[in-house]
């Protein structure tokens, strides 16, 4: 199996997982959030769906500057426009990873800034894995927990949930 195949395997399989979570969103539960300093549940499953955006950057170019990056987030108040965001971020992550003509194109040099200011210098598969992968599973996380302290059904992610098994 090639680089490329097995990455476009993972994100399709993991973008089902991403969908569980933000459906068990509900309206109601979109202003939590633990704590002060941290982002509401809107604003954390927007960046999450944001997140399928950044394949684009990271496959259009090889240097990506944050500076000039433009995002619509689009209507954040309702938990259906949150997952409408991700359905249709979701194919252009995948069109920008099936872009890669061969597995050399992971291996080039990868650079993310702002402005003048470099954040990461590293190969493009080093980006994928672990700015937009590994990235993406660490703020689904802390959406379970947030889901979980509002008092909504989480949905099982590797195997059946408390939920699901009737236990939660």
């Amino acid at each position: 199996m090639s680089l490329k195949a097995s990455l476009l395997a993972e994100l399709t399989f993991e973008a089902g997982n991403t969908r569980k979570l933000l459906q068990a969103m509900t309206d109601e539960v979109l202003d939590y959030a633990p704590a002060h300093k941290a982002w509401t549940m809107a604003q954390l499953a927007s960046h999450i769906v944001e997140s399928y955006y950044w394949y684009v950057a990271t496959f259009d170019t090889n240097d990506f500057d944050m500076a000039t990056y433009r995002y619509d987030k689009g209507d954040t108040s309702k938990a259906a426009n949150i997952l409408a965001k991700f359905e249709e971020n979701l194919p252009l992550a995948v069109a920008a990873l099936e872009s890669a003509a061969d597995d050399s194109v992971f291996m080039e040099n990868w650079t993310m800034r702002m402005g003048e200011q470099v954040f990461m210098q590293m190969p493009r598969i080093q980006a994928v894995r672990g700015f937009l992968m590994n990235h993406l599973y660490h703020h689904r996380g802390q959406l379970s927990i947030y889901l979980r302290a509002a008092g909504c059904k989480v949905p099982g992610i590797y195997g059946p949930s408390q939920d699901e098994q009737g236990n939660g």
